[in-house]
This record gives structure tokens, sequence and C-alpha cells, in this order.
């Protein structure tokens, strides 16, 4: 990865397309953004794998984030609570609940930070009939 100065912030470009990143959302997406994101976006997409792997019938996964930062430490991230709200077919709570479990084990983001911010997950299941 190559990231290059521009006026209000970096940039770096991927694959996928051009990331600014900049302290003032006007220019970029703010770094804890990115932090929040990534750890967010790793864990649903592991937890999906598991889900798909095992054929459980998943119509949408979304999750609800809250996030704790210290204004005396820079702003720094304490907490993050992912809240998953999983709607589908003949779920069951408990699976889903080790399945998440299995999911924070296997997320690389999880667990580059786990030791320096608090991360919580819980989890609801919405039922749909057929």
């Amino acid at each position: 990865m190559k990231f290059h100065l521009k006026e209000n912030g970096m940039r770096v470009d991927f694959e996928y397309g051009t990331l600014d990143i900049s302290g003032n959302e006007d220019y970029g997406f703010r770094p804890f953004q990115l932090m929040v994101a990534s750890i967010a976006g790793c864990s649903a997409s592991v937890f999906r794998k598991i889900l798909d792997k095992q054929r459980t019938e998943v119509e949408n996964l979304v999750i609800t984030v809250d996030v704790e930062r210290n204004p005396e430490e820079a702003n720094r991230i304490e907490r993050i609570d992912l809240h998953y709200t999983v709607t589908g077919y003949n779920l069951n709570t408990d699976k889903l609940n080790r399945n998440l479990e299995l999911s924070r084990k296997n997320c690389s983001m999880v667990r580059s930070v786990e030791d320096s911010i608090r991360i919580t997950e819980s989890l609801e299941a919405v039922e749909l009939s057929r």
C-alpha cells in the first residue's frame, strides 16, 4: 500500500477504488470510521461465511454499532458494541450465538484489537414464515 499526502488528508488507491482519509469528514473517511467499519465488516463477513457453510437461510443481516470514545485520551476508541439482527428461516438462536462466538475467534480485525478495545456482540433473530 502506498498512501499519498493531499491537502486535507491522505489518499490510497486499491483495486476496488480510491480511499480518501481525513480527520475532517468533508474530505474523506475519518480514521475512527474506518477502524469501526473494518471490525464490523470483518466480523460480519466471517459470520456470514459460517452461516452459509451451515446452510442457514438468512435473508438479511444488519449490524448496529455503538462506539464509546475517550475524549481525555485523544478520543481513543474504548468500546465497540456490535448488535446483529439476523432475519431468516428456521433460525436457532443458540446455534447463531455459537456461530457468532466462532466468527469472533476467526476475525483478524477483532483479534488484532481485542486487547486494547472492548468489543461486545449481541444477537437478535427475526424469524420469517413461508
